[in-house]
């Protein structure tokens, strides 16, 4: 059936049959392929005969059990075998078409999950992620001259060919050539999507801000204030900025608002206004993470405050607990285990702790030891854990009540040099791999700590008698939704008996659960009368980035809506049936982009690091693409591959998000708090691209078929 094309450029309607053609090809040969291999054996026939092992196993003398195994490895290869000859589904047999023209003439690869060849009929299918080959796809565009080796075998042609194609229940829906982008509508019409909508808008390099420049605001100077760092601030921020050093500030705004500005303005204000007692040595910025470490540190520079110490929370708190402890180490765990740590953090342990410590009879009982023990008896004890769960009312399952006892069993266990302190020749107790004869075992945890424990322990320890800690002049908190209340606790004991400090934060930016709410921080603090700044204005995020952000809050968002002073590029959203789709589409745009905008900083947040890892591996080969993990941001232009729990405080020109999937991004209250933080990084556009199944926390989600 013959459809009429509107609005097609020249050459459009030979493109959309030669892809046609090619995926008819392809179908048909698929077709026979599978006619012959459906005399081979049943896969299905292979697991049904591997059950019967196991249940024969479970009942088999001793001496029948080598013969048993043997039987079972056997089916299992047979069933390795199988799935290594599995065919490209024809709903879908592949995402991109590669042509290249080289020794041997013009070939087409096509890019899969599954690899699959047919010379005689000019099918070749390749894996996406193996296939050598696929090096040219990523690395080279329509036109290069290419030169890979491929093994041992040098090869040289040209890119005569490079598209992405989407083909949906085995009909070709989209063609992305370049910037050519070409749709079939439900009626079977093809039409042509326009530039802005394929592809990122240009303009937005150099507008996030960068580490030599810190201001947000109107930019009306005060020439009157010989304090000239304060010239971008606007009134709202001013006056923060301007609270007197003896009075603890608590500023809240939402993403953008120059929460980080003003904090960072305060500091230098109270330095330069009574250098004598508020010297830069005892002042101190502490962050969540090492990203915004690594920021505030080159943004402190240029104000003159490079003699603050600027660190993250884990390191502050490592610091912090050799000095209340008086140890040169301590043994910390770095795994643990997520739920375990949304526990240990939780408000409500904080408060039934406190209720269980009772009041202090004696100054005894304080060695580190003791107080694991201490410690470790309330995680052994049942009741006081379902006591925690029910108060945090929800926000903590009931399966953490095994994990933490678990858990804490494994670290209190006897560690193995322990166990086998008979054996007296060392070198036996260290495998052939140079590690401990403990690693990657459950007995590498025996006499650990948790990071987590380090400000519970000195809670404890603060009960009986004093924790020793230097006190500071001045002390920032940013982000300072993310500190546990037992971390307030201890930052208390750092502050003089002005309480001078700022506090900057916002509540709808909280990437754990169990924020306390405003009230409790100041409580925790010791603090009665700070003053408090809430900042209205949104000065980083265009108009359609903030009010995506608070639909993706939902019921979530405050009453206030933030301000914004401009109206910005749109939000693109674009989704695909199939996440190698998503990712290859990713990569062309900001390959378009960095041609384009050299200078322009982009972000593409994911949801977790593994998710991260799986967008990088597509970009991995150029030389603007890096992977930032432990927060190790260069702050240079070009391209951060990252994760959400690395980029609270940071921003950037462009933000992709890669992975707004259901499954990535589910419906509950800290998704919505993490999505929004990702949505809000970005300065000039941001980029919602899914695939499957869209998180239904975008608007307009329903099921598979989102917009694109």
């Amino acid at each position: 059936m013959s459809h009429a094309h509107g609005n097609l450029p020249e050459g459009a309607l030979d493109i959309i049959a030669e892809e046609e053609a090619l995926l008819a090809r392809v179908q048909a040969t698929l077709e026979a392929a599978r006619h012959k291999a459906g005399r081979k054996t049943d896969t299905q026939g292979l697991v049904a005969q591997l059950q019967v092992l196991r249940d024969d196993v479970a009942t088999a003398a001793v001496a029948d059990l080598p013969h048993l195994f043997a039987q079972m490895n056997e089916t299992r290869s047979l069933m390795e075998r199988q799935e290594a000859a599995r065919l490209p589904d024809p709903q879908a047999p592949y995402f991109a078409h590669l042509r290249l023209d080289g020794a041997g003439g013009p070939r087409d690869y096509l890019l899969g999950r599954t690899t699959f060849a047919d010379v005689s009929a000019g099918v070749r299918v390749i894996d996406w992620r193996f296939a050598p080959v696929a090096r040219v796809f990523y690395c080279y565009e329509e036109g290069d001259s290419y030169e890979e080796y491929f093994g041992e075998r040098l090869a040289e042609g040209t890119v005569q060919t490079r598209r992405l194609v989407v083909i949906e229940r085995g009909v070709l829906t989209r063609i992305i050539s370049g910037t050519l982008v070409l749709e079939r509508a439900a009626d079977g019409a093809w039409h042509s999507v326009g530039l802005d909508v394929a592809t990122l808008q240009s303009g937005g390099a150099g507008t996030a801000a960068r580490p030599e420049f810190l201001g947000t605001g109107k930019g009306a100077r005060r020439t009157e204030d010989a304090f000239g760092v304060t010239a971008l601030l606007d009134p709202e921020q001013y006056e923060a900025v301007s609270t007197g050093p003896d009075q603890p500030l608590l500023v809240l705004g939402s993403a953008g608002s120059g929460k980080t500005t003003v904090a960072l303005h305060r500091l230098a204000k109270i330095a330069f206004d009574d250098a004598q007692t508020y010297p830069q040595s005892r002042m101190k910025l502490i962050v969540p993470e090492e990203g915004l470490a690594r920021l505030s540190r080159r943004l402190l520079a240029p104000l003159g405050l490079g003699g603050v110490a600027v660190q993250t929370r884990d390191s502050w708190l490592l610091a912090t607990a050799k000095q209340a402890f008086d140890l040169p180490g301590i043994k910390l765990w770095h795994d643990t285990p997520p739920l375990v740590s949304r526990f240990k953090r939780h408000p409500a342990l904080r408060r039934a702790l406190a209720a269980r410590v009772g009041v202090p009879k004696t100054a005894a009982g304080v060695t580190l030891e003791r107080l694991r023990k201490r410690l470790a008896d309330a995680y052994f004890d049942r009741r006081f854990l379902d006591t925690v769960v029910n108060a945090a009312r929800g926000e903590l399952p009931r399966t953490a009540i095994d994990e933490v006892m678990e858990h804490t069993r494994l670290q209190h266990s006897t560690p193995l040099d322990k166990e086998l302190k008979d054996i007296t020749d060392t070198d036996r107790l260290v495998t052939m791999d140079g590690k401990a004869i403990e690693a990657d075992t459950p007995y590498a945890m025996a006499g650990t700590v948790d990071l987590d424990d380090l400000p519970i322990l000195m809670f404890l320890k603060a009960q009986h008698t004093s924790l020793g800690l230097e006190r500071m002049a001045h002390v920032v908190l940013d982000e300072a939704e993310d500190f546990s209340l037992f971390e307030l606790f201890a930052v208390s004991r750092l502050l003089g008996k002005g309480k001078s400090c700022t506090l900057a934060g916002d509540e709808m930016q909280q990437t754990d659960a169990g924020f306390a709410g405003w009230p409790a921080v100041l409580n925790e603090l010791n603090i009665r009368d700070a003053a408090t700044c809430r900042l209205q204005v949104s000065y980083r995020c265009p108009q359609p980035v903030v009010e995506l952000a608070r639909q993706v809050l939902g019921t979530q968002a405050p009453e206030a809506s933030a301000h914004t002073g401009r109206p910005g590029a749109p939000v693109g959203f674009h989704h695909f049936p199939d996440e190698a789709q998503a990712q290859l589409f990713i990569g062309e745009a900001l390959r378009d982009l960095v041609s384009r905008e050299p200078h322009a900083s982009v972000g593409v947040i994911a949801s977790s690091p593994e998710s991260a890892e799986a967008v990088y591996r597509v970009v991995a080969d150029l030389p603007w693409a890096r992977r930032v993990s432990d927060g190790e941001f260069t702050f240079e232009p070009g391209v951060d591959i990252t994760d959400v729990d690395s980029v609270k405080g940071l921003e950037f020109d462009y933000v992709i998000i890669p992975d707004a999937t259901a499954r990535a991004w589910p419906m509950d209250d800290e998704s919505r708090r993490r999505l929004h933080v990702a949505i809000t990084r970005t300065s000039h556009q941001l980029w919602v691209v899914s695939s499957g199944v869209r998180s239904h926390l975008i608007p307009g989600a329903a099921g598979a078929a989102a917009p694109r």
